[in-house]
């Protein structure tokens, strides 16, 4: 089964403003005037799309869950203490299942 597209991973929203950004020929002014939003507000949403879409695009060998984990902070759905406690918890988990298979192994050697 192949990968998922970056673009195969954005949300509706995501698409709908990214089709109104190039219809808009890239205008941020246009944009903020057809969504009836403030100028800066409109920036904010397309860093975070940018951000997310790296995160997507990202071919490191990370989990989905990490994958889904980044693309959440990128929105703004979740913030900057909440993304790194998880992070960490999820990595210590993964290191604590991948050292008791290792004992395992060893237990049956």
């Amino acid at each position: 089964m192949s990968e998922k597209r970056w673009v195969d991973r954005l949300t509706s929203d995501d698409l709908g403003f990214l089709k109104r950004f190039l219809l808009a020929s890239g205008s941020l002014k246009k944009l903020a005037e057809q969504y009836g939003i403030s100028y800066p507000t409109v920036r904010l949403r397309l860093d975070r799309l940018i951000m997310k879409v790296e995160i997507l695009d990202n071919n490191e060998d990370i989990s989905e869950f990490e994958r889904q984990l980044r693309a959440s902070f990128a929105d703004g759905k979740v913030d900057q203490s909440t993304f790194e406690l998880l992070l960490n918890t999820y990595r210590q988990d993964v290191e604590s299942c991948r050292e008791n298979r290792e004992n395992d192994k060893t237990k049956v050697s």
